[in-house]
């Protein structure tokens, strides 16, 4: 994997969303925070999560989605079940993937982060498969960026959010990525 001029990620998929907007003027990447999502909850490998970040979700799909279906948010990247990796957001770009949050006393990890998200719950296993392509994309990240953390959406939104959760091995993660 590489990360082209433009902040693309050669071998993602690229689906735009409008849901993004430039970073401050200067600001370092610094930090990876690891998202988790299924749409509907507890069900995979629907076009739900596209949908959601790209505003095309539809209300009348699930009862879910008509609580959701105003949400103007997204991610860089998605990482399916399977291993499959999307992107939604140029690396360049800021991604509104952590909303109110704060790393190491920065407010606004938005302005200095790059959103990951997982398909898969809070309490269930992640798949081997997502654990690769994670530590591939970190991999790749790192080598353009000056990325130096790693956190949970839990780390940088205490009290208010609690993904990945207790599914997500941190250790397979970095062991992974230490290869």
């Amino acid at each position: 994997m590489k990360l082209g001029p433009q902040g693309h990620l050669e071998g993602a998929r690229f689906v735009e969303s409008p849901n993004f907007d430039a970073r401050p003027e200067g600001v370092e990447i610094s930090l990876l925070v690891v998202h988790s999502i299924s749409l509907p909850p507890g069900q995979f490998g629907g076009p739900a999560i596209e949908q959601l970040f790209t505003n095309c979700l539809e209300p009348a799909e699930h009862p879910y989605f008509r609580e959701i279906c105003a949400l103007r948010v997204s991610a860089h990247f998605l990482v399916r079940r399977d291993g499959a990796l999307l992107q939604f957001v140029p690396v360049a770009a800021r991604a509104w993937h952590a909303g109110a949050s704060r790393w190491r006393g920065r407010e606004r990890c938005n302005d200095f982060s790059v959103g990951v998200e997982l398909e898969g719950t809070e309490g269930a296993p992640f798949a081997p498969a997502q654990y690769e392509t994670l530590a591939a994309l970190a991999s790749a990240l790192r080598r353009a960026l000056p990325l130096r953390d790693f956190a949970a959406h839990s780390d940088v939104a205490r009290g208010r959010k609690t993904d990945p959760g207790s599914g997500f091995d941190w250790s397979m993660f970095l062991a992974r990525l230490a290869r």
